[in-house]
C-alpha cells in the first residue's frame, strides 16, 4: 500500500505475509483502496515442467476516490521495475481475482 503522508510504498500491516490461494488474497483487499500485491504461483507448462512465475497484480477498485487512483498509477511503473515482476496483471474487482483463478487453472 502507499502511505498517504509519506507516498511511501509499504506493505500493509494487516495483511498476512504469505497466502496460500488467490482466494485468500481476495478476502484481504480491501473495497475501496488500491494495492500492490506480488505474487509468485506455480502453474505447468504444456511440456509438464512447473514454473512459477512472478507477478505484480495491480488491484484498483472502481470505489477508491481519484486522489488514490493518480497516486497508485503513478507508482505502477515504479513498484514494476523494483519488483522485477515478468507480468503485471490489473484487476478492479473481486471478479477479476476469480477470472485469473480460472486463467491459472486452465494452464495447470
Amino acid at each position: 500500500m502507499i502511505d498517504k503522508t509519506t507516498h511511501y510504498i509499504q506493505q500493509d500491516p494487516e495483511a498476512a505475509e504469505v497466502y496460500k490461494s488467490l482466494e485468500e488474497i481476495g478476502e484481504e483487499l480491501p473495497t475501496g483502496s488500491p494495492r500492490f500485491v506480488l505474487l509468485s504461483y506455480p502453474l505447468k507448462s504444456s511440456d509438464g515442467r512447473t514454473q512459477v512465475p512472478y507477478m505484480l497484480l495491480y488491484y484498483l477498485p472502481s470505489a477508491c476516490n481519484d486522489q488514490m487512483k493518480m497516486m497508485y498509477a503513478g507508482a505502477k511503473e515504479l513498484m514494476r521495475s523494483t519488483s522485477g515482476v515478468g507480468r503485471v496483471i490489473d484487476i478492479t474487482s473481486l471478479e477479476d481475482l476469480e477470472e485469473l483463478q480460472e486463467e491459472f487453472d486452465n494452464k495447470q
